[in-house]
């Protein structure tokens, strides 16, 4: 687990997948992987590759976070982006 003194500020979209919690950070590339149970960080999610594939202007960041379950996918995007990106 991360230690967290404050806490994590802009948690921006959730999602809940196969029992963990994963948490957009506003204005960040990564995704905070969030145990449900402590609320502690357990593990974080880089997009920063992907962010830089999509051009954008300052406040159009990665915010959407989408999960099918039917098909054990997991999809993000950002904010006015013209692409949707699967994501293992």
């Amino acid at each position: 687990m991360y230690a967290v003194s404050k806490g994590v500020a802009n948690l921006n979209e959730l999602e809940y997948v196969k029992g963990e919690i994963l948490a957009n950070i506003w204005h960040s590339t990564r995704i905070a992987r969030v145990d449900p149970h402590s609320g502690q960080i357990f593990a974080w999610i880089d997009l920063s590759s992907i962010a830089a594939k999509e051009p954008h202007r300052q406040e159009e960041v990665l915010n959407g976070i989408a999960y099918d379950k039917s098909a054990d996918r997991l999809f993000v995007t950002g904010k006015n982006w013209s692409k949707l990106f699967e994501i293992r």
